[in-house]
């Protein structure tokens, strides 16, 4: 068993760095309030969070720099019961959204559990009370687990969605593609940038459907263009539905990957990429002429079936 790294020791311009950041937090956040020695518990403690993460080490200068001290602040004083800091993360807005936070986790629920209104609310409450309350015995709650290095609204949201992914692979065994995650209205980047990252987004997509064979296009077509179901459009393959799931999710990881990894490459920065490319990617797929009702009907008609109708 390796054992975790130790924290290195604290240098006296270590030291002074920490004040100065307790005194700058104290007056972001004046209503959140910290003793001192709680406050430099807090930060050995998400320090020793952050530590295995780096395949090098990290000194206190380091860990500092990267710190979203506000969002950091915020987090440790839910976790010392301070309405205040509760507040502040009730009123957390998300992303270039900016809707409040309980609203981002709604809108993963809906896309997690599609027309299903109840598992939607659930998931969002258990979410909620698991932030300071451990799921089972000898796991930490969400919020400890916290290491300050990025903003903590958009941390959360990855978690949360995380978190129901891993409940629906244990349940099924797979990841279910929702029947309408692509067509769900999402946010896009509201920046001078926009139309670049469109066109980049474009001849990525279109790139990555050329190099995928007839039966991926036509399992695309009848996902999307079509609206089928995993039921309907396993039956029009031959496929029992956990085949077809698996067929459909791994479809959509590669795209996922091909096409997010273009944009990464021309630069792209921001926090949502996965929603920009499932958002983006509901279009084109209704629009590109290879996934055209007479190219569906052609593919269907060598397997001897039939379009729907439309």
């Amino acid at each position: 068993m390796i054992a975790p790294p130790e924290l290195p020791t604290l240098s006296p311009a270590d030291k002074g760095r920490v004040t100065l950041l307790y005194h700058f937090a104290r007056l972001q956040m004046p209503a959140v309030k910290l003793a001192e020695p709680v406050f430099l518990a807090h930060l050995q403690r998400t320090f020793h969070i952050f530590l295995p993460k780096n395949q090098v080490p990290v000194s206190w200068a380091g860990y500092l720099e990267g710190l979203y001290a506000v969002d950091w602040l915020v987090c440790v004083g839910c976790l010392e019961g301070q309405s205040a800091a509760w507040e502040a993360l009730f009123n957390a807005r998300t992303g270039r959204s900016d809707c409040l936070l309980v609203d981002a986790l709604r809108a993963r629920a809906v896309r997690l559990y599609p027309r299903n209104e109840e598992r939607q609310d659930t998931a969002v409450t258990e979410f909620w009370s698991n932030l300071i309350a451990p799921e089972s015995e000898g796991t930490l709650p969400v919020l400890a687990r916290y290491d300050g290095q990025r903003p903590l609204a958009p941390w959360l949201i990855r978690v949360f969605q995380n978190w129901h992914l891993s409940k629906l692979r244990q349940t099924t065994g797979v990841t279910a593609l929702p029947d309408d995650e692509i067509a769900l209205p999402m946010e896009t980047p509201k920046s001078n940038g926009s139309d670049r990252w469109h066109e980049t987004f474009v001849s990525a997509a279109r790139e990555w459907l050329g190099s995928i064979d007839d039966d991926e296009r036509l399992l695309l077509g009848l996902r999307w263009r079509y609206r089928l179901s995993q039921r309907e459009a396993a039956k029009l393959f031959n496929l029992n539905e956990g085949t077809l799931t698996r067929r459909t999710d791994k479809l959509r990881d590669r795209a996922l990957e091909f096409v997010g990894g273009k944009l990464i490459a021309e630069g792209w920065a921001g926090d949502e990429l996965e929603d920009f490319v499932l958002t983006e990617l509901g279009a084109l797929l209704t629009d590109d002429p290879r996934l055209s009702a007479d190219q569906l009907g052609r593919l269907l008609a060598t397997k001897g079936k039939t379009l729907p109708i439309e």
